[in-house]
This record gives C-alpha cells, sequence and structure tokens, in this order.
C-alpha cells in the first residue's frame, strides 16, 4: 500500500499482485473444474488401437459410449496386431484390442468377446442349400483370403493339409471389407471371423455353411498398462463393455 495514501490505494507492484493473485484463483477454480467434467466425462480422450477386426467387437460398445459421453473425443487408430501392446505400454494409446494375450507381464489382457472362424458363401451358392460341410466338399471351391498373414490363417492352411484337401486361394484382397464384397458378388467364398459378418448374416446378404472339422475360436482382448490406472474415458468403456 502507498504510505500516507488516503484513502488507502495499491502500490504498482501491489496492484500487478493482486492481478496474478486473482489469475491463479480464476486458473485454479478452471482447472478444479476441468477435472470435475474429465471426472464426469464431459470431455476428454479416448485413445483405442485396433486391428481391421478387432473393431468389430468394439462398435457397439463405442455407439453407447457416444450416447452417454458426447463430449469425449474418441479417436480408434488401426494398425498391426502385434504392434498394438508396445504403443499401449509406451502411452500412446489407452486401450488396444487384440485377438492373443500379449506376453509381455507389464499388460494386462482383458477378454471381452468371444468368436470363432466361419465359412460364408453367396446366398446363391451350390453350398448356401447345405448347413453343414466337410472340408474334403470344399476342394474345388475358390478362395479369397486376406493379404496380411495371421495365426488363423495358418490354422486355415493346416486344417486343409490335415484333410488332404485342396485350399484354393488365387486372390488375396488388402480388407475385410473387400473380401465380403467379393463373396457377395458371388466370385469365391471365404473363412473370415463371424463377428466381421454377422451383420450380413443376419440381413441374408451372405450365408454362413459350418465346416464339421472346423473348430477355430477367436478371443478378443482390451490390452492396458497392468498396475496403471486407467483414463477414466477408457475405465467407462471397459465397464459398457462388461455390460453386454
Amino acid at each position: 500500500f502507498v504510505r500516507g495514501a488516503r484513502p488507502v490505494r495499491l502500490t504498482d507492484a501491489g496492484t500487478l499482485l493482486k492481478d496474478y493473485a486473482e489469475r491463479l484463483i480464476n486458473l485454479r477454480d478452471e482447472v478444479k473444474k476441468g477435472l470435475s467434467e474429465l471426472e464426469g466425462l464431459k470431455r476428454g480422450e479416448l485413445s483405442l488401437g485396433v486391428n481391421e477386426s478387432s473393431i468389430h467387437a468394439l462398435l457397439p460398445a463405442l455407439a453407447k459410449f457416444r450416447e452417454r459421453h458426447s463430449g469425449v473425443q474418441v479417436r480408434v487408430h488401426r494398425m498391426l496386431s502385434r504392434d498394438i501392446p508396445h504403443e499401449v505400454l509406451n502411452y500412446r494409446l489407452d486401450l488396444g484390442a487384440i485377438s492373443f494375450v500379449p506376453r509381455d507381464a507389464q499388460l494386462l489382457a482383458t477378454e471381452v468377446r468371444k468368436d470363432e472362424l466361419t465359412l460364408v458363401v453367396n446366398p446363391k451358392h451350390v453350398l448356401a442349400k447345405k448347413r453343414e460341410v466337410d472340408v474334403a466338399e470344399l476342394g474345388e471351391e475358390t478362395f479369397i483370403a486376406h493379404s496380411v498373414e495371421s495365426p488363423f490363417r495358418r490354422r486355415v492352411i493346416e486344417l486343409f493339409a490335415r484333410n488332404r484337401t485342396a485350399l484354393n486361394m488365387p486372390i488375396e484382397m488388402p480388407t475385410i471389407e473387400s473380401i465380403k464384397r467379393f463373396v457377395q458378388m458371388g466370385m469365391s467364398v471365404a473363412i473370415v471371423p463371424r463377428m466381421c459378418v454377422h451383420w450380413e448374416i443376419e440381413r441374408g446378404w451372405m450365408k454362413e455353411v459350418k465346416v464339421r472339422q472346423m473348430n477355430m475360436p477367436r478371443h478378443v482382448y482390451l490390452v492396458s498398462r497392468r498396475g496403471a490406472r486407467l483414463p477414466h474415458a477408457a475405465s467407462e468403456l471397459m465397464r459398457i463393455l462388461r455390460e453386454e
């Protein structure tokens, strides 16, 4: 204060300090409000890593999440399955969706979906009239395959080899969507994760045919950092998935 001043008034330094104090109080209130909004999921961000098939397991839960928490920015990053655990571990992703349990002990894998491989054909295909076939009946069929190598692709190849049946795969496509389109066009048949064709099967756009010798369950896991507290948005998505 200025000595001897009547009425009492602040010095220039006091005025400056008062301005900064008011800003700090306002900033504190803003931070408290922001943290409260993050906890209440009125804002924030959710970062997920998926491969082409695992995203299908999360779509219903993501739709519910958006309905309940429209202020949260959801970012889904498509990448190779083998890269997802590393990205989670290095804090580039909140969660990752994969079909295997990573070996790294620093990661936690929580099963969120059960799935299986299935054979799909065009509704007008001769096999569409059958509910079940043997592997031996597929030796003359033209299969369309995914161009990315995977353990499940190797298991299908081994299945045909064990049954001494040719597996004709003259066509490879880079996406499951293009594979589905080819099947719908009647150009080929395909073995794909069921969750990727559930919509088309329900609407009659494809026909599912059981293969007696094929029993290939798949599990979808959400991978997180073991022992670390999940961000509020990631924790909420996990809760929604457990509800389903």
